[in-house]
């Protein structure tokens, strides 16, 4: 009897190491997950190019108008994702630019870019993209309007025209600073294209 208790014993020492091994790997991920969850880290590919904005201007009850006077409904239904920038009067090459910039952004979703509305909103009751700048065609040129520009934070940056993105309830969720660059618009918005 003495002789098979001995035969066991290097056996269950080693069982029971194992046994708290797997424990201890088993814990101690979910820590090491726990701590970088808590301190904010995210892996790069979930990470927004755009700033979120928390809490999302909130454009629901704002009744847009197109230029020509035509509304322009928010329709969540449709699942319309929208690029909506407001620039000043006065934006000249930057306004060109940006406009090229978003044309571009706007053809790369090829086959979902007719679920991407861009809004050029203007400073006053009309207004018009610069001269010789893309017209996707999902643009839709909007009059000023003051609740509206009231919802898009910090509208009105000294370092140029930061660019939105507006969700199909009508939602400002996504903030893009002056200068920003394009394909994080693109990846952002890619990712919430496939969403639907």
């Amino acid at each position: 009897m003495t002789t098979e208790h001995t035969d066991h014993h290097p056996d269950r020492k080693r069982n029971r190491t194992l046994l708290l091994l797997l424990l201890v790997m088993f814990f101690g991920s979910m820590l090491a997950a726990g701590l970088l969850r808590f301190s904010g880290w995210r892996p790069q590919g979930m990470k927004n190019h755009g700033e979120l904005l928390q809490p999302p201007g909130d454009l629901r009850e704002v009744a847009p108008l197109q230029v020509d006077g035509a509304a322009y409904p928010w329709n969540p239904a449709e699942r319309t994702w929208r690029i909506a920038l407001a620039p000043p009067a006065d934006c000249g090459a930057q306004c060109a630019k940006l406009a090229h910039d978003i044309d571009t952004v706007w053809q790369l979703f090829g086959k979902d870019a007719s679920d991407v509305d861009v809004l050029w909103i203007c400073p006053q009751a009309s207004c018009d993209l610069p001269p010789g700048a893309p017209r996707p065609s999902t643009l839709h040129v909007l009059r000023g309007n003051p609740a509206l520009r009231a919802a898009l934070p910090r509208v009105d940056d000294p370092r140029g025209v930061p660019v939105y993105v507006i969700d199909p309830y009508g939602f400002v969720i996504l903030r893009y600073p002056p200068g920003f660059d394009p394909a994080g618009l693109r990846t952002d918005l890619s990712r919430l294209l496939k969403l639907k």
